[in-house]
């Protein structure tokens, strides 16, 4: 491995050293053809890091991540809750936001994750918890590892556990797994999704958070409806702020066009 001063400077020249570390700690990889073209190697580079099993990595190789997860968060714009406009009769603490939750500086983002709670392995899979798990870094899945292995069996659905964010531009990762829906929707997965959200606000709450990001838990691959899931969101958060007479800040993120629909519809923007 290269001295700590012959580290690489550029964006191209970590992929590339991040790539030959990854393929370097597994004889399986022997053999394996490395893309030229920069993009497929970034793509490359994603999927090592998806499939990637928790374990300590050496200083170095935490060094050039990194510094290429951060120079990654620069180049594509990270946004601040001073960059958005708070809902009107929130007192500035309810906002409406689409976007990439990876870019987001608020507290705390929230992971729709699985009740294993050590990320996506599947490469480059497009979800939620790749992406969380991609951009903030291998310590992530180990972080995520030591919690599970301390608890001893898989997390509940409707639990939440949290962790540091590492490269992610906010300061913590809230962990929640949602249920998952089968033929219909039932009033068991409304309410785990409800207690998805209470154990999220409660741990935002417990850790002195200012703010905190959601994204649509279980609308995706966990198939909860998503005009029901929105519903579910936005009640249970009003119903915990005036219980708990909270006055955290709360994003209701999206990435997906019908979801933007949605929400606005359902917290009166367009009307």
């Amino acid at each position: 491995m290269m001295a700590s001063s012959n580290l690489p400077q550029t964006q191209q020249e970590r992929i590339d050293w991040l790539v030959d570390y990854l393929l370097a700690e597994s004889p399986r990889y022997n053999g394996m053809r490395i893309p030229q073209d920069p993009d497929d190697k970034k793509l490359l580079l994603r999927a090592l890091m998806n499939v990637r099993e928790p374990a300590e990595v050496s200083q170095e190789f935490l060094q050039v991540q990194d510094e290429y997860l951060r120079e990654r968060s620069r180049s594509v714009g990270i946004t601040s809750l001073d960059d958005l406009e708070p809902m009107k009769d929130s007192n500035g603490e309810t906002y409406l936001w689409q976007g990439d939750i990876t870019t987001l500086a608020a507290d705390a983002i929230v992971n729709a994750a699985n009740s294993q709670m050590l990320g996506c392995f599947a490469p480059n899979h497009k979800c939620i918890d790749n992406a969380i798990h991609t951009y903030s870094g291998v310590q992530l899945r180990l972080a995520c590892y030591e919690i599970m292995k301390n608890q001893g069996y898989p997390e509940p659905t409707g639990m939440a556990k949290i962790t540091p964010a590492f490269n992610l531009p906010s300061k913590y990762v809230i962990h929640t797994v949602g249920p998952i829906v089968g033929m219909k929707l039932t009033q068991g997965d409304i309410a785990l999704l409800r207690q998805c959200y209470r154990s999220c606000l409660q741990l935002a709450d417990q850790n002195d958070l200012q703010s905190i990001a959601f994204c649509c838990i279980s609308t995706g691959e966990f198939h909860f409806p998503n005009l029901d899931a929105a519903k579910i969101a936005i009640q249970t958060v009003a119903d915990y702020k005036r219980e708990a007479k909270s006055h955290i800040k709360v994003v209701f993120n999206v990435f997906k066009e019908l979801d933007y629909r949605i929400y606005r519809e359902l917290l009166g923007i367009d009307s």
